[in-house]
Parts: structure tokens; sequence; C-alpha cells
């Protein structure tokens, strides 16, 4: 008779209980994992059995290694307690783990990281994963210009403040979806680092997205620089000037001064900046119409002087 009564209180009371359930076990259980960058793409992700090609890369090959176990958790890089304190808690050359042992092959210092290309002054536009929502802000910091990625992280390597902050965003079919304008001076490979500080939770998550910005483009030659690139150049290779310009009189010039010398004759002096249409070619020499005008002239002058001496015999 005691034993039905304690069965029957037992299920009474499961029964009463069974809608709250569930949040018992969540507050008894450890508390689970929220997120992490899938894109730009995080190396925790990129790495994870989650992360697709990128998993099977020389790198995360070797951040497993170093690791000395995969990153199944990769939603759960985070640590409790800091309260903004970021610089004071996460030591340098650790900033990708956070610190945290279960997380230090993300801390080896490479170039060859899974990575995303961005645009310098562009938008970033973030893919933030997470299980939970939760309140708080998002801090995005971008490596200083010469970022060297051969070299581990440090503090040093960040600006003091981050370049975007936004607060308080939805979570939105499993994800936070983030825009912020990037800053316009990065090129070549860097670090974006997002740091996600809970305010309904004491916890802060810590992640390292590599990126990729493009090389500045060559710049447009000077004027002083084309004219140095052209002086430079074979003659045969100088872009033709249009004449009556000086130096197109100077060019065109040249080649009549040595056919004179050639051909023996004393070469006439060209002034410099002469137009090339009064310092080459068959304009150079007198004209026919004077020719002809002199040889007239000759024998009016003959013819005169014949009729004078016929008149003088008379």
């Amino acid at each position: 008779m005691r034993r039905t009564t304690a069965h029957r209180t037992a299920a009474l009371a499961a029964t009463a209980l069974s809608p709250l359930l569930p949040a018992l076990l969540w507050a008894a259980a450890p508390a689970q994992a929220h997120g992490a960058p899938t894109n730009p793409v995080s190396r925790v992700y990129a790495c994870s059995p989650d992360g697709g090609s990128a998993s099977g890369s020389a790198a995360c090959r070797a951040a497993v290694a170093a690791n000395g176990a995969p990153f199944t958790a990769w939603d759960n890089l985070r640590v409790a307690n800091v309260g903004g304190r970021d610089r004071s808690t996460i030591p340098d050359g650790r900033l990708c783990s956070g610190g945290l042992p279960a997380y230090r092959g993300l801390d080896l210092a490479r170039p060859d990281w899974p990575s995303t290309r961005l645009t310098p002054g562009g938008t970033l536009r973030m893919t933030y994963v997470s299980t939970i929502p939760h309140t708080g802000s998002f801090k995005f910091y971008l490596t200083k210009p010469g970022y060297d990625p051969s070299q581990p992280l440090t503090w040093d390597d960040l600006p003091d403040r981050p370049f975007a902050e936004v607060t308080d965003p939805a979570l939105r079919d499993g994800a936070y979806r983030l825009t912020a304008e990037l800053p316009a001076d990065r090129t070549g490979r860097q670090v974006l680092y997002t740091v996600w500080q809970n305010s309904s939770t004491p916890d802060t998550y810590y992640s390292c997205s590599d990126v990729v910005f493009p090389e500045k483009a060559a710049a447009a030659s000077s004027p002083s620089a084309a004219t140095a690139v052209a002086s430079a150049k074979p003659p045969s290779a100088v872009p033709s000037v249009p004449a009556g310009t000086a130096t197109a009189g100077r060019t065109s010039a040249a080649p009549a001064r040595g056919a004179a010398a050639a051909s023996g004759a004393p070469a006439a002096a060209t002034p410099v900046g002469t137009p090339v249409a009064s310092a080459s070619g068959a304009g150079s020499g007198p004209s026919a119409p004077l020719l002809a005008g002199g040889a007239a002239a000759v024998l009016v002058l003959t013819g005169g002087a014949t009729l004078v001496l016929r008149l003088r015999r008379r």
C-alpha cells in the first residue's frame, strides 16, 4: 500500500514538473555553445569538421596537429568574466585561441590560413552563426597596415579602437548578419578580429578571420616619369609629335644635317625650335620661281649690253 502511494506521488510530481523539465535540464547542463563567424570564414570554423574543403588545407592540418584534437566545438570559443578587459585578459600571441588550451592550434603564425577576399573601403557582410540568441556587442578590429602574418598576432597589431561596433543585432535563421564599412587603407593579407561581448551572459567570444585585400595598382606615371621613359627609348620608338613644335623641329632636322655631312657640303646651322617646314625637305633651297626670275633678268641685261655696243659701232 505504501509503495503504491509512493509511486502515485512520484507520477503526480513528474506530471506537474514535465513542462519545466527542459529548462531544468538546460540549467543543470554545462553552458551550450553559441557561435562563430562563417563568412568571412574564421579559423576555428574553417578547420572544423564542418569547414568543408578548407579543413583539409595545410594550415588546418597543422592547427589540428598542434591542437591535439579536431575543432569539433567550433562555436564554443568563449572566455567568461572578461567584462571588456580583453587586452589584459587575453595574452599576446594567443588572441585567436582566446588563451584557451583547447584551441591553441589557431594561434599558429602562418601566411596560408583559409581566407576571404575583401575590398578596401567596401562593406563587410559578416555571417555569424549562433545556436542561442544573446544580447551584446560585436566589435571589429583589422590588423594595422604592414601586419606580418608570419609573426604571432599581438594586441599591438590591432588598433586601439575597433573600426566598427554592432550592438544587439537580431538572430535570424540561425545567424547574426552584420554589416560595417571597412577601412580603405589595407592591402594584402590581414586578420579580422571579432570580439562578441555578451550582455545577457558573462561570456566573451573571440575569433580570427583571415582576409585578403588586393594590392594597390601601380600608380599612373607622372609627366616627368613619362618623359624620362620616352627619352630612354630608341628614336624609332618615340611617339610622333605634330609638326610645328619645338621637339618636332629638332627631331626632324637631324637627318637633314646628317645628309649634308655625307655629301661633303657644310651643314647649315638650324636654330633650336625651328619648325620642320622651314628646316628640311624640298623647300629648304631656293624656290623654282626665284630661279626662273633670276635667269630672265640675266637675259635682259645681256641683250641690253649687246644693243649698246652695236649703236656705238655705227
